[in-house]
């Protein structure tokens, strides 16, 4: 009778506990999961690359919306996300480089994460959001907004500890070089995997807690160096990998500042075959190591009854070059350079489950999820929401999506993209039509056949360039000429550095 009595009341303690978790649970608040990786281009099976192995993120697309036109503002990391989590361009951030701290330039905006916390959400990072230096200060909050978090995580893994055994074309440089890496070990004992051990960690307490959450995972990969576990290589077999070739003469078609773009890094231009397929063959691994790591969360998401009440973004904060042009890189306003995935699956929607061509930027997030959640849109945010087109009410939201590098400025629409390099183009214009050259190799700036849509794209693309400069409404203080921090040389672990600036370095 007593082991009856026992089993009794815990089946009356575990249903109330289990009601209790069911009523939290049932808020009419949503949440959201973003996820964004670091340099991931369009090369994935969602986005009709099949050579490439990315059953999550496809499976995500296939719920819910995916935006085929979606375009970073700025294709460096720092900008980009700045862009991003203020929902403004980099001529209104007044952040063009790398390592400088929001609040320099912009002290008063309100960014995507705070609003979410003024507005009684769990706001909370983990891995790089705004810019950290990839992998230099990996496992540090590097170039953060603390003011935008309830809670950071900063995941620092094997691939971090094992920094010496990454190959690369020069020696301890990784970050922007090409170097790659067949790792030991497991997932969970990489930087991302354990990033997402910990968003696991994160939603399996807000399933209990039932409080609201604005989650942000960030992701390392596919940034360099390409460092996975071996199995992620072993998907792919090298002599199968194709690399790009372009015509000879080509970069004299071209503006000398968008010839620059793509011809600067010397030392990763006319690889061997063998060594080019070897190095894209480890981006390839990247992402689908990264993958995984999307679909363990996304299980857990699903696991706790959560993806019920919680929006989920997919996305990138720029592309990246594989080859095309010439070019291994990001850092260009060419198409592989400025599109990234862009995917939204909201709970309930019944138009999830469709693909759009209409172009969108990476500002549009802002005002998109407070949106769809309900929350008012600080007046300073000058992306477009996309609730419309996510709804099917409208087909599009904007005409054009808009890209700056340096003192070039791009946009892509549906058909088309022209950009303008040096002031109102004196440095030379590029046109392409994406209906019969959607690798952007012939520069139509001359042809006389269009002649009528590069006049009329010209206005387009100036009228842009305008807008994007206009202080926005209600930003406070805009603060010009920021430069960023002092970057000390970046230690590898276990290379010893003694004071004169000689290197013991571990692995020689």
């Amino acid at each position: 009778m007593k082991w009856c009595h026992l089993f009794f009341m815990l089946l009356i303690l575990f249903s109330c506990n289990h009601n209790e978790v069911s009523d939290k649970q049932k808020n009419d608040k949503l949440n959201v999961l973003f996820i964004i990786s670091d340099d991931l281009n369009c090369d994935l099976g969602a986005y009709g690359n099949n050579d490439v192995s990315s059953p999550n993120i496809d499976a995500l697309s296939k719920k819910g919306v995916q935006f085929n036109n979606a375009h970073c503002q700025y294709p460096h990391c720092g900008p980009s996300r700045s862009s991003i989590m203020t929902g403004m361009y980099p001529d209104q951030t007044k952040i063009i480089e790398n390592n400088i701290y929001l609040r320099s330039s912009i002290p008063d905006v309100v960014t995507l994460a705070q609003r979410f916390k003024q507005q009684g959400y769990q706001s909370i990072r983990i891995g790089k959001i705004f810019h950290l230096d990839n992998p230099g200060t990996i496992g540090t909050s590097g170039i953060d907004d603390i003011y935008s978090w309830t809670h950071t995580i900063n995941p620092y893994g094997r691939d971090k500890v094992d920094e010496h055994l990454i190959n690369s074309l020069a020696h301890r440089r990784y970050g922007g070089t090409l170097s790659w890496l067949a790792a030991e070990g497991h997932d969970n004992d990489q930087t991302d995997g354990i990033a997402a051990t910990e968003a696991i960690e994160q939603l399996e307490k807000f399933a209990i807690s039932g409080d609201n959450f604005f989650l942000a995972l960030g992701f390392m990969k596919p940034h360099l160096p390409f460092v996975a576990p071996v199995k992620y290589f072993e998907i792919y077999n090298t002599d199968s990998i194709t690399i790009p070739k372009i015509p000879d003469d080509y970069l004299k078609t071209l503006p000398l500042p968008s010839s620059k773009s793509i011809s600067s890094r010397k030392l990763q231009i006319n690889l061997e075959d063998s060594l080019a397929k070897e190095i894209k063959k480890g981006y390839y691994a990247t992402v689908s190591f990264m993958d995984e790591q999307v679909g363990r969360v996304l299980k857990k998401l699903k696991e706790t009854g959560l993806d019920r009440n919680t929006i989920v973004v997919f996305t990138s904060d720029h592309g990246f070059h594989l080859g095309e042009h010439g070019h291994w890189q990001k850092q260009t306003l060419f198409e592989n350079s400025t599109k990234v995935p862009l995917i939204f699956y909201i709970p309930d929607n019944i138009s999830n489950d469709f693909t759009t061509n209409t172009p969108v930027e990476l500002i549009d997030i802002y005002p998109t999820l407070l949106d769809l959640v309900g929350i008012e849109i600080p007046k300073n945010v000058v992306g477009i929401s996309l609730k419309e087109v996510l709804f099917k009410q409208e087909p599009s939201v904007r005409a054009s999506a808009l890209t700056k590098w340096k003192n070039g400025y791009s946009i892509k629409t549906e058909r088309y993209r022209i950009t303008s390099w040096g002031d109102n183009g004196s440095l030379g214009f590029e046109l392409y039509d994406h209906r019969y050259d959607t690798q952007e190799l012939n520069n139509l700036a001359n042809d006389s056949s269009y002649s009528s849509v590069f006049d009329s794209l010209k206005i387009s693309l100036n009228n842009r360039i305008l807008e994007s400069k206009q202080k926005p409404k209600n930003l406070g203080r805009q603060i010009e000429g920021v430069k960023p921090i002092h970057i000390p040389k970046v230690v590898t672990y276990r290379d010893i550095h003694n004071l004169n600036g000689d290197v013991t370095f571990y692995d020689e």
